[in-house]
């Protein structure tokens, strides 16, 4: 029987297995059948590393030989190839995926040559010639991670071109340039289906020879219009034809596998100090099918399952595997809107599954128990019942090993949805959290009522931190979403305080070896939606939230759009994560994060762990077919306990390495695995000081038993919590961007986000960007001459900061916020600040008490009329009636007055979109130009950016301005050019008529 029979032949029996029973022992070689597959499947996908082309792209890890992705799939390096196959047939030779966002295709000559010319084929069928017209030519010397590598040296003037069949490619000359390359990139900015038939590179020194035929292609992302190669003429669809994945199958148990399998073997046995005896004996036997060539396929077959075996026994000789039962839940992945925000709601759970233990996991005799089998609610609304026919979510075991904590859903809106989009919330529907022994006994439920409550984590303190929906408010991009946060709570669920005041959503909080708080956020003020959804830190209780990695790339496809489930490595600073998706779910490949080393906004500071998986979305679609990782528990910086399954569907727990090696544990072939966690106790972190008043045990614990206060009033409990929250900056100019020469910042404006209170995007439109925030001008506070500021700050609030100069106008801008909470004593070295160096600029790190806090804080000084709470009609309108309405009547130049026209009014319509100064909040909204970006530019930000800034003097028909209407006017610039204040009774606030925000 041929390999591809025995494979197909196989899958019956493994789908006939039935998932371990609740309790007692099974026999040891139940999940043989099962590890067996794996191997199996491993072998069909291997390819060895000569196999593999170098394509640039961000760098490999260490993995050696790590396998390619499924030949079930159309991987990009496939597509690719048929654009330099020879096949010119007008069609498509490869297609990226639809709408992708800045496309490209590249061909690697292998070494570097210099060009003649570049001649490129178009697609023209169904009238798409149009869409490449402004294509662009790129060339590297070298396969590199970095895209400033590549250098571009030919802009096409916008005009279609053709190809094959109308006789007219496009021809790029390049001999005259004097380029020279060995990496030739196509790409086109923007978003777009890009496609074409061939490529033709001919060299100067011999101009008639095409050298890009058949050499190493790839490309940006595969879509569904994909195919390995040229798609044939008369076929229109690009279904993936039976043939590559028979090929593959059939090339299962190479001799090249089995010795790439033999000497990754050797050296696990060599970095676990384990015995090679058994494997001088492997050796010999496949050296002697070497000798032979063509060797019999039962041969290869039972040589390979022999090596795997005792790789395997090694492989679980690893002393950091040294614990006898493993955690973990099963569990499916979510219903409902594919998207990394709706897989967390309860309303898209899926029933099934539960909490399990694995005894003897990497011994002869495994055993599964189900820990909650027996166990009744003690405690809550659901006192009495079992946890059945619902969903779990993300499991947490206390750091004496002793005591769990899980998300339950009882899934009852699935029967409602049947699966499909829904938006529904209630007790009965949305996550809650519980608690129980690590046996199973004492089971009790801490939360409970409508608001989804998940990943919860033990404090060091004590207390638990989780993730919920009760700040309230909703995501601005899209759907019925409400937004969740971190907050945290007494073990026995009382207490409720939120540790994060951030406006939209965070996730999978984690404790890091010194007693950080590290988890996810979604941050995009005033920029892209898709581009920041990586690691920030904190103090356990919510204290100065930062950002050191990923939050400002320089180009969206050039890094993971999310890192999800981070987790301190043990004995390390790094840490480890999964890259999901943002139209996705937590499932991707994993990496390795180093925040201490400089982030150039791309791969710096990322180690890929498993390079067989590409990025879901920035580098792999469709993105369902890379959700192959999830949930990494690092034993180090080598080794991880992970669920994986290279189809993305049936993900089973693996121990895995950091150089390509893995090994089923447990897999239950009619459910998914989640989240493994060694039973046992860990070292817990060093408990850091909670100095804050936001706790009930903090407000005890700061309140003098004896002596009053210093007002006199005694020292209750609403004294201590109403103690001030106070911001310190040591040097504003202390920064990791250039400010423009003789700058001089003479104040900070605090500007607080408002967090959503309406579901629809852009409902109402807060102004002429698109998706964006409404805002309140707080007020300003001094800074001193040295750069220092110090003022107190307005507790519980989402604000964000601009420098300004002598004139009151934003010079720089962030585009995040931070928060304080009650009793806070937030400080800042600078104005984005260089994290990664030792002796910063500017003096700042020299032994001197700085000017600002040698005195009291300054409070906050409230601005003008309209901009707290922002409203256009009152801030800016006066100031055109008072300076420009009569004039622009008279001259019948465009009208500025304050007729309420359409959502917004007559002269908003007039300036904003095209003198006004904002950044759009969309997909794709980083390629917007001046409107996009990550990063503001320092002096080249709000008014002083705006093109209305030139008629505001007297250049302009004699225009003078009072200072409050300039200051009224560019205040404005600087806040995005925004209309609204807040999410309600927009009619109102287009008459000019204040409106508070419901939810600050």
């Amino acid at each position: 029987m041929g390999t591809a029979s025995r494979l197909v032949a196989l899958v019956p029996s493994i789908v006939a297995l039935l998932a371990w029973p609740g309790s007692g022992a099974e026999p040891a070689n139940t999940m043989q059948p099962l590890v067996e597959a794996d191997w199996i499947a491993q072998s069909a996908r291997f390819a060895p590393a000569s196999a593999r082309s170098a394509q640039p792209g961000p760098a490999l890890s260490k993995a050696e030989g790590a396998a390619v992705p499924h030949a079930a799939a159309v991987t990009t390096q496939q597509d690719a190839s048929g654009g330099v196959d020879g096949v010119k047939n007008g069609r498509w030779g490869f297609h990226t995926a639809s709408g992708e966002t800045d496309p490209w295709w590249q061909v690697d000559l292998g070494e570097v040559v210099k060009l003649d010319r570049v001649v490129v084929f178009n697609r023209t069928d169904r009238n798409t010639a149009a869409r490449t017209r402004n294509i662009r030519l790129l060339v590297a010397d070298k396969p590199s991670p970095d895209a400033k590598d590549l250098q571009v040296v030919y802009q096409h003037d916008g005009t279609a071109f053709g190809g094959v069949k109308e006789g007219k490619p496009l021809v790029i000359a390049l001999k005259d340039k004097g380029a020279a390359a060995r990496v030739v990139r196509l790409d086109i900015v923007g978003r777009l289906s890009f496609a074409l038939d061939e490529i033709e590179v001919y060299p100067a020194d011999a101009p008639d020879k095409n050298i890009a035929l058949k050499k190493p292609a790839d490309q940006k992302s595969v879509g569904i219009y994909s195919y390995p190669g040229t798609l044939p003429e008369g076929q229109d669809t690009a279904t993936v034809p039976a043939a590559p994945q028979a090929a593959a199958s059939a090339a299962a148990f190479s001799i090249a596998h089995i010795r790439d399998e033999v000497e990754r073997a050797k050296r696990l046995a060599t970095r676990f100090a384990a015995s090679q005896a058994g494997l001088a004996k492997l050796d010999e036997r496949l050296a002697a099918l070497e000798k032979v060539g063509n060797a019999p396929d039962a041969a290869r077959r039972e040589l390979y399952l022999e090596v795997r075996r005792a790789k395997r026994a090694i492989a679980f000789a690893n002393p950091l595997l040294d614990f006898d039962k493993l955690l973990f839940i099963k569990r499916h992945d979510a219903a409902g809107v594919f998207h990394m925000c709706d897989q967390f709601y309860g309303c898209n759970a899926r029933p099934g599954g539960g909490l399990f233990v694995l005894h003897d996991p990497f011994g002869g005799s495994p055993r599964l128990v189900n820990l909650l089998e027996n166990a009744t609610v003690g405690k809550g609304r659901l006192a009495g019942q079992k946890l059945e026919g619902g969903a779990f979510l993300s499991p947490e075991l206390s750091f004496d090993g002793k005591t769990l904590l899980f998300a339950y859903s009882q899934a009852t809106a699935f029967a409602k949805s049947g699966g499909k989009e829904t938006y529904l919330w209630g007790p009965e529907i949305s996550y809650h959290i519980f608690r129980c022994n690590s046996d199973g006994s004492g089971l009790v439920q801490l939360t409970d009522g409508s608001p989804d409550d998940f990943d919860p984590c033990f404090l060091p303190s004590g207390r638990v931190a989780f993730v919920s929906e009760r700040r309230g408010g909703y995501l601005r991009c899209g759907r019925h979403c409400p937004v969740y946060t971190i907050f945290s709570m007494e073990a026995d669920g009382s207490d409720i305080q939120p540790l994060s005041y951030h406006e939209t959503h965070e996730w999978h909080p984690s404790v890091t070896n010194d007693g950080m708080l590290v988890y996810s956020r979604w941050d995009y003020v005033d920029r892209d939606t898709n581009i920041a959804h990586h690691i920030w830190l904190s103090y356990p209780d919510g204290r100065d939230p930062r950002a050191f990695h990923g939050n400002y790339p320089v180009r969206r496809e050039g890094r993971p759009w999310m890192e999800m489930n981070i987790r301190a490595v043990p004995n390390s600073h790094k840490f480890v994560a999964v890259t999901g998706a943002h139209h996705g779910h937590a499932y991707g490949s994993l990496v390795l994060i180093d925040h201490r080393l400089p982030d150039d906004g791309a791969m710096s500071q990322l180690e890929r762990l498993t390079p067989d998986c590409p990025f879901p979305e920035s580098e792999g679609r469709p993105i369902a077919r890379y959700m192959q990782y999830a949930t990494p528990w690092p034993l180090s910086e080598d080794d991880y306990l992970a669920v994986y399954d290279a189809d993305a569907k049936n993900r089973g727990i693996y121990w895995l390495d950091r150089f390509g090696n893995k090994e089923l544990i447990y897999r239950d072939p009619a459910i998914s695995c989640s989240d493994p966690i060694p039973l046992r106790p860990r070292p817990t972190p060093p408990l850091i000081p909670d100095p804050t008043t936001q706790t009930a045990r903090t407000r005890v614990a700061q309140r003098p038993s004896s002596s009053p206060s210093p007002s006199g009033r005694g020292w209750g409990e609403g004294a201590v919590n109403a103690r001030p929250a106070t911001i310190a900056v040591m040097n504003v100019y202390d920064s990791d961007f250039a400010w423009p020469a003789d700058t001089k910042v003479t104040a900070l404006r605090i500007i607080q986000l408002l967090p959503k209170s309406t579901a629809p995007p852009n409902v109402p439109r807060i102004g002429v960007a698109q998706q964006t925030n409404a805002r309140a001008v707080l007020g300003t506070v001094p800074v001193e001459a040295d750069g220092s500021a110090f003022f107190e700050a307005p507790v519980g609030k989402p604000i964000y900061f601009q420098a300004l100069d002598e004139r009151g106008l934003a010079i720089q801008s962030m585009r995040s916020v931070t928060y304080v909470h009650p009793g806070e004593r937030l400080t800042c070295q600078g104005c984005h600040e260089r994290k990664s160096a030792t002796n910063p600029v500017g003096g700042a790190s020299l032994p001197r008490v700085a000017l600002a806090l040698r005195r009291a804080p300054s409070p906050i000084t409230p601005d003008v009329e309209g901009s707290n709470p922002f409203n256009y009609p009152r801030l800016v309108q006066p100031a055109l009636d008072r300076a420009c309405v009569a004039c622009h009547k008279e001259k019948k130049a465009i009208a500025l007055d304050g007729a309420v026209a359409g959502q917004f009014t007559q002269s908003y319509n007039a300036l904003a979109a095209k003198y006004g100064f904002y950044f759009h909040v969309t997909n794709g909204s980083f390629n917007g130009g001046v409107h996009g970006g990550s990063r503001s530019i320092a002096g080249q930000f709000g008014a002083k950016a705006a093109p209305l800034m030139k008629y505001l003097t007297e250049a302009h028909h004699g225009t003078k301005l009072s200072p409050e209407d300039f200051h009224r006017i560019t205040l404005w610039l600087d806040c995005n050019s925004e209309f609204l204040g807040a999410y309600e009774d927009a009619p109102a606030q287009a008459l000019g008529r204040p409106v508070r925000p419901a939810l600050e």
